[in-house]
């Protein structure tokens, strides 16, 4: 599926629909280039997901990840890989636990072989003033309308 997205507005909606169908067990994998909107579909893809449009998300760009328990007790796992070491950095990081909730990272392909084959690949690319997106993976009937 490819997707125009003209604005923030749209990136941040996409964040909201793909929450209203996440579960545990499901990992997102969020690629593009610097500013194509990867921490801005994850920060409203959270906020949907712990029922707080207002809730601080802080970009885990320094952290390597943060941790959210939601509402309905799913844990949600942000990634950003940016600055990872390398794929042997994951054990310190709770990599193998996260993938019991749901995982968001940007940055994939700096898991090497940790990639799981399940996630839901989004890739994001700037687009005139806006960006385009395209995913791919089982998204249970996802409907981008």
């Amino acid at each position: 599926m490819r997707l125009h997205l003209k604005d923030e507005s749209e990136t941040q909606n996409l964040g909201e629909k793909l929450a209203a169908i996440a579960r545990p067990g499901d990992v997102l994998l969020l690629e593009g280039p610097l500013g194509a909107g990867k921490s801005s579909l994850a920060r409203a893809f959270i906020r949907a997901m712990m029922g707080d449009a207002r809730l601080a998300v802080p970009s885990p760009t320094f952290t390597l990840v943060q941790s959210y328990e939601t509402p309905g007790g799913a844990e949600i796992f942000h990634y950003d890989l940016w600055r990872l070491d390398g794929p042997a950095a994951l054990e310190e990081l709770g990599w193998d636990e996260a993938l019991s909730g749901i995982v968001l990272v940007e940055w994939p392909e700096r898991l090497a072989g940790f990639t799981p084959a399940h996630g839901w690949r989004l890739r994001f690319t700037l687009a005139g003033s806006g960006r385009d997106v395209e995913i791919e993976g089982d998204l249970r009937g996802f409907d981008a309308s």
